[in-house]
């Protein structure tokens, strides 16, 4: 476990704070990159969106996504399986039916990333501004 002290010379945002000094930090073990690389993937965020709400099947997560593939679903509900967030249930019906679901981990990490998910629809439009006038000045 990584013990450490940021100190942020900003001001930090209300009811945040973080303290960790980066020099004392062991990046090839830093906890946030390992969790945020699999979180941070290009389906991850939606999948655990989706199942936040309710189980669903694979053919309805398709559906509910339709732009993502089998193959690139099925890799990333084993990786989010693997990490713990969700779990996967298999009925005895002929044929067999698959249910994916948010397990408590999931929960405890959606509640988080909901924050995320919020501001970034809400600060979609001031983003995009600044990419376009940085562009624009030949940032």
């Amino acid at each position: 476990m990584m013990s450490a002290v940021v100190n942020l010379k900003s001001k930090p945002a209300p009811g945040i704070r973080r303290e960790i000094d980066l020099g004392s930090l062991d990046f090839d073990n830093c906890p946030v990159r390992d969790m945020m690389q699999q979180i941070g993937g290009k389906w991850s965020t939606l999948l655990l969106e989706a199942l936040a709400a309710r189980p669903y099947r694979f053919g309805e997560l398709r559906r509910k996504i339709p732009d993502i593939s089998q193959r690139m679903l099925t890799q990333t509900l084993r990786d989010l399986q693997r990490e713990g967030y969700i779990e996967r249930e298999v009925f005895p019906t002929k044929p067999p039916s698959v249910e994916y679901r948010v397990t408590e981990l999931g929960r405890s990490l959606y509640a988080t990333l909901a924050l995320l998910l919020n501001w970034a629809e809400a600060n979609h439009d001031a983003v995009r501004g600044a990419r376009a006038r940085f562009d624009a000045a030949g940032g």
